[in-house]
């Protein structure tokens, strides 16, 4: 691929977090047409055969070490396509896209604590700081901004759904991170993710097709889904590859600050949502916490002089 210009990278940092956050925007819309095991499935499969084409040769070339991590394949596609996909849109039920864009987006927050915890990554005192001041926005966006639920436990069982989407995420991203999957070719390796995801998603689509006769119907419902598959699947997914390639993985991790910001304004936009002053001031917090807790900005060391 010819490199793109200085524009070109810039354009795609600002492109890319939308082309990611629509899968919320598509998925609060359609979330009551469609039965969510069935959207996941739909929409995993249709994109596995749109990469197809393209990993089917690396895919081939290195199955021996695909079957070699079939058991990390399997819990990716539990946590990536079962939780973050089904799971996201049965939450999108109860829950708003404002919301779901602004406790989503933590999830970069709870991958900092899991490596503090159980990998032994240092934890600065301004890491734990903004971990404190994230998931302080992510309580302010639960609560509606309202002290009282927390003792009369009044919360939004979608809100409360989307929070154990975002550690779940956290956790596949996590796995990512193995020595072994980062040592195979980036668009095989998601193309295996998809196709593990499809399958493991499967029984939900069964279930929901076997007990309530769902399965998509008309056009509408049917562009969603392939918009689903192709937007923040696997066009969102090259364009952060290619990103991390040419503009680097800090200034690309940077780029998913504006999640919360697109997932905000596009539910105003296209759904007719409604924004109180909690999302503001969870908004506030949640970014905070990201830049706190991810530390983009560390100073490198001075050079010793001679």
């Amino acid at each position: 691929m010819q490199s793109p210009s200085r524009l070109g990278i810039y354009a795609l940092l600002f492109a890319m977090p939308l082309f990611f956050v629509s899968n919320l925007i598509i998925g609060r819309a359609v979330t009551h047409a469609v039965e969510p095991g069935t959207l996941a499935f739909w929409r995993w499969l249709l994109a596995s055969l749109m990469l197809l084409p393209f990993a089917a040769r690396g895919f081939v070339a290195q199955f021996p070490r695909f079957k070699a991590i079939s058991k990390e394949l399997f819990w990716l596609g539990v946590l990536g396509m079962v939780i973050c996909g089904a799971g996201v849109y049965l939450s999108l039920r109860h829950t708003t896209a404002s919301n779901a864009a602004l406790i989503y987006t933590s999830s970069s927050i709870v991958i900092v604590v899991l490596e503090a915890l159980f990998f032994r990554e240092r934890l600065s005192a301004t890491r734990f700081l903004g971990a404190l001041v994230g998931f302080a926005g992510v309580a302010v966006i639960i609560l509606h901004g309202e002290l009282g639920r927390l003792l009369t436990w009044q919360f939004s069982i979608g809100d409360v759904g989307i929070a154990i989407c975002a550690a779940a995420w956290a956790v596949y991203s996590l796995i990512l991170k193995r020595e072994k999957l980062r040592a195979l070719p980036t668009l095989p390796l998601f193309f295996a993710i998809t196709l593990a995801g499809t399958i493991t998603v499967a029984p939900f689509m069964l279930f929901e097709l076997v007990t309530y006769g769902a399965f998509p119907h008309g056009q509408q419902q049917w562009i969603a889904i392939f918009a689903m598959a192709l937007f923040p699947s696997v066009i969102a997914f090259s364009l952060y590859q290619i990103l991390v390639k040419y503009a680097g993985p800090s200034l690309t991790g940077m780029s998913l600050y504006l999640l919360p910001v697109y997932g905000v304004a596009l539910a105003v936009l296209t759904l007719g949502e409604q924004l109180y002053a909690y999302h503001a001031i969870g908004l506030a917090l949640v970014l905070g916490g990201i830049v706190l807790a991810t530390e983009p900005f560390t100073k490198r060391p001075k050079k010793s002089a001679g």
